[in-house]
């Protein structure tokens, strides 16, 4: 996209569980508010950020804590889609992301670095039988988009390891931990 890329390390964790949001030291939210100011002073025409969440308020009522904070506008063009039809619009129209974690019964460690192409019939037919989200809006899996059609470039993850954070027989939790990419032409 020809945009410049912020990136900052997650030192925060969940601290405030509740849908509703406040100020919090040592959340992860305030890694947010973080980054963002970073942007906002780099960038003071920046007005506003673009989300994907699609049903989680938890989610959405963070970034919109943080946008109010920094006198952003929160856009969630998703919000409230049918999920379904969701991934279907996103394969079909050449998203290619490939799943990073994942933390639901019937995904594992064989799903991590899959794409959502190749995963969608069975995240739809783990939503026929456990009522997990197909986009992962229940915190099922984490995905990370290597190229879609605004991208100039496509993203190649070159090392990557797979990490457990949870040991679970039924619903393991386990990240890909991506340690080097580089930019390849389209």
């Amino acid at each position: 996209m020809e945009l410049p890329l912020y990136t900052k390390e997650i030192r925060g964790t969940a601290v405030t569980q509740t849908l509703d949001y406040e100020l919090t030291q040592d959340d992860e939210t305030e890694d947010l508010f973080a980054l963002l100011s970073e942007v906002k002073q780099n960038h003071p025409d920046v007005g506003a950020v673009s989300v994907g969440a699609i049903f989680s308020s938890y989610q959405g009522n963070r970034v919109q804590h943080v946008c109010d904070r920094l006198g952003l506008k929160m856009l969630a063009y998703l919000w409230h889609r049918d999920q379904a039809e969701l991934l279907q619009e996103m394969v079909a129209n050449g998203v290619d992301a490939v799943l990073i974690k994942v933390a639901a019964m019937g995904l594992g460690r064989e799903d991590l670095g899959k794409t959502l192409k190749e995963m969608q019939p069975k995240l739809l037919s783990l939503h026929s039988k456990f009522g997990i989200h197909p986009c992962g809006e229940g915190g099922e899996f984490e995905s990370f988009t290597l190229d879609c059609p605004l991208f100039k470039k496509r993203i190649v993850v070159d090392d990557s390891a797979v990490v457990t954070h949870v040991d679970d027989t039924v619903a393991p939790v386990l990240y890909l931990s991506i340690k080097q990419v580089h930019l390849e032409p389209k």
